[in-house]
């Protein structure tokens, strides 16, 4: 796959996605939205793809947000005409990335702000560089993180902190972001990507329909109000997973004591 604002790579079950606009701090625009839209759907259609790190081009950042320098970024001439193409289902990129069903690692490595740092909050693990960056600026801007921005930080870190950050505008540091609970694991810049493969390859070697569906009773029950349906509906997938083969080949390489080999079946 070929992109103008995207690099794309495939290997052992795990696809890198990286944002190549590193002269701009991989800024963000809506040719970005398109490609992200448009490899993640690839990526979910295919069985090759077991899990997927994404990450910025270059040692300064992952995205630093919208292209502020383009005078047309965040102004709506028209409010009818703006009105008319918002979806009910929600901005398309943050879904693609969001809905995704498979394993997401971002690798932050640098600056993280505005839609580059929402973006990463769709994502499933949270990996950064010493040297990054994250922070949602749009409030001083007079505009607010769109699309749940404000909410999906909140799940992260809390309603205090997250407040404190939306309001103000300002910027944490890695070190802040591991304190509060939004990232994963800090590293030097230098082991940023191997510490991600390192995630990425033991992700990849799990039961590929046990962590897809892991990763939806999460993310769905955090929209279920109540804890005992959100439970009732994992009884299903529970039982719909102990009918699948790589679940009877798991139990048995157990009590055999070798390694599984999964097919995804």
């Amino acid at each position: 796959m070929a992109y103008e604002s995207l690099l794309y790579d495939k290997r052992d079950g795990i696809a890198t996605v990286t944002i190549n606009r590193p002269h701009k701090r991989n800024a963000w625009t809506t040719d970005l939205s398109e490609e992200v839209i448009e490899v993640f759907g690839a990526m979910e259609d295919d069985p090759e793809v077991l899990v997927t790190v994404f990450t910025g081009a270059g040692d300064k950042a992952f995205s630093a947000g919208a292209d502020l320098g383009n005078a047309r970024t965040h102004k709506v001439n028209s409010v009818g005409a703006h009105l008319a193409t918002i979806s009910p289902r929600g901005f398309a990129v943050f879904n693609a990335v969001a809905d995704y069903p498979k394993p997401v690692v971002a690798a932050i490595n640098g600056y993280a702000v505005g839609i580059g740092c929402l973006i990463t909050l769709c994502c499933d693990i949270l990996l950064a560089s010493e040297n990054a960056e994250l922070g949602l600026p749009q409030v001083p801007l007079g505009i607010i993180p769109a699309y749940g921005g404000a909410v999906r930080l909140a799940r992260y870190i809390g309603w205090g902190k997250a407040m404190e950050m939306v309001l103000l505008g300002e910027r944490i540091s890695a070190a802040e972001g591991y304190r509060v609970g939004l990232l994963n694991r800090v590293v030097p810049l230098p082991e940023l990507m191997p510490l991600a493969y390192d995630y990425a390859t033991r992700l990849a070697a799990l039961p590929p329909l046990a962590a897809r569906m892991a990763k939806e009773s999460l993310n769905k029950g955090l929209d279920i109000a109540s804890l005992k349906e959100a439970a009732q509906t994992d009884i299903y997938r529970f039982m719909l997973l102990g009918q699948t083969e790589d679940s009877h080949e798991a139990h048995r390489a157990w009590r055999e004591r070798r390694k599984p080999e999964f097919k995804g079946r």
